[in-house]
Formats: C-alpha cells, sequence, structure tokens
C-alpha cells in the first residue's frame, strides 16, 4: 500500500495556525470537531494541526529542536505569478521567507518559507505538473 493517510504538523498555537493557514489556503477544517486538533480534507487524505508538545510526547521525543528537519510540504499553484503573491501573502501573515521567489534548475519557479511553528513550505509553479480543477497535481497528464 503506498497511500499516505494523514500528515500531523506539529503546532504551538491552534487557533492562530487555523487563522494562517484559513487566510493563506483558504482551507476549513472538516466540519466534525474534534477538541485539541483540525483536520483538513485534502481530497482521500488529512492534514491536521495538533499540540507540538502533545505530538512530540505521543512520539516519545523532544519537542525542541531546530535547523532543517528534512522535510519540505509542497504547495503546487498554476502560475509563475501566484508564488510570489502567495509568499507575500504568508509573510503578511507571520511566516518568514526562506527563500524568495526565483526561476529554479527544474524549469518552474519557486520559493519557501516557515510557517509560524517552523515547517518548512514550498510555493512552487512546475509547468511539469499540470493542476486539475481542484488544484491537485493531474498525475495523468504528467
Amino acid at each position: 500500500m503506498k497511500t499516505v493517510s494523514l500528515l500531523t504538523l506539529g503546532v504551538s498555537d491552534l487557533e492562530k495556525s487555523k487563522a494562517f493557514f484559513r487566510a493563506l489556503f483558504h482551507w476549513e477544517p472538516i466540519p466534525k470537531p474534534f477538541e485539541g486538533v483540525a483536520f483538513y480534507d485534502m481530497g482521500g487524505w488529512l492534514i491536521s494541526l495538533f499540540s507540538r508538545t502533545s505530538l512530540a510526547k505521543d512520539a516519545g521525543l523532544a519537542a525542541e529542536g531546530s535547523g532543517f528537519r528534512g522535510i519540505a510540504i509542497a504547495h503546487n499553484v498554476g502560475s509563475r505569478a501566484e508564488v510570489g503573491i502567495l509568499l507575500a501573502r504568508a509573510a503578511e501573515l507571520g511566516g518568514k521567507i526562506v527563500k524568495p521567489a526565483e526561476d529554479v534548475f527544474w524549469g518552474g519557479h519557486s520559493g519557501y518559507f516557515h510557517d509560524l511553528d517552523g515547517h518548512l513550505w514550498e510555493i512552487a509553479w512546475n509547468p511539469g505538473f499540470p493542476l486539475s480543477g481542484d488544484g491537485s497535481i493531474d498525475v495523468a497528464r504528467i
């Protein structure tokens, strides 16, 4: 089985993080309320926001850490211009630009930011990854 079903982001303030992602990506949590966690439907899989401390405790790890964590979460967009627009919006909402938008070696245009809790996000326009109407990558057209 090769399906990822859930990606959980540990956050320090659930309400601030929910507001950040609502304003940036227009995400709304699924209607069923769960105390202390927010779930977002990504079309067959979920992203959740959960207390960083509680997530670390559940995994048996220390909650504190810094530097590159070996992962970037990508949000692909339909045009080169959208990359800069979303990066600017992320910064306005409290995110920190890590790498400004620029043309990249693989033929697209991308930039990186840290969200409110330091998770690394890439905003990318990739001409080799056509998008479906819902914003997902149309794998059949790659």
